[in-house]
């Protein structure tokens, strides 16, 4: 009776973790669609491709798909009950993703110093929530993967854990398949058109 009871639980965070990850779609299908509407409203200002700088965000974007690869090393890793060599891989993703941030943060920086802040079009409102929201998010993610890894070192690898990190991967690949759509609406399409 308790063993279903633990599966029951089980279930039901699964669930609720599903149910957020379909509410971050909707949120960033959002963001996205107030992207794509408000993308001529430059006000005279600058498009995107006279401001993105495609090379540095090339470099972002194969960062991010990298540290998605080590998350599934780590739980590859995991599976085999490996908990030192999961950790280097999580220590790798945890190393990519600050990385991938602090571009992202670099590439702000240039351009609120270039005067193109949120505040000089709509374009450039919409450029900055859509790409701040995927940012924070990869920051939550990088919270979590260090908590994770301090239970990891602190406690094994027990069914809590490993479910736990299974849906920390869920995750860090949901926002790796955003970035794609970023990659490809706000910044391909961006320098194309």
């Amino acid at each position: 009776m308790k063993q279903a009871a633990v599966k029951f639980t089980n279930y039901k965070s699964s669930l609720g973790f599903w149910i957020y990850l379909m509410t971050d779609c909707l949120i960033f299908a959002s963001l996205f669609a107030t992207y794509i509407v408000l993308l001529p409203g430059t006000a005279g200002g600058p498009g995107p491709k006279d401001i993105f700088q495609m090379p540095l965000v090339l470099t972002e974007t194969l960062i991010l798909l990298t540290s998605s690869f080590t998350v599934g090393l780590a739980m590859i890793a995991l599976s085999k009950k490996n908990i030192k060599q999961a950790i280097w891989w999580l220590a790798a993703t945890y190393i990519l993703g600050v990385a991938f941030l602090t571009i992202e943060l670099f590439e702000f920086g240039v351009l609120v110093s270039e005067g193109h802040s949120w505040q000089a079009s709509a374009f450039l409102s919409a450029f900055f929530v859509l790409v701040g929201t995927h940012g924070l998010h990869i920051l939550i993610g990088l919270i979590w993967l260090l908590v994770m890894v301090i239970v990891l070192l602190r406690r094994g690898l027990n069914s809590k854990s490993s479910r736990q990190l299974g849906l920390f991967a869920m995750y860090w690949h949901f926002l790796d398949l955003v970035w794609i759509f970023i990659f490809t609406i706000v910044y391909l399409m961006g320098v194309a058109s």
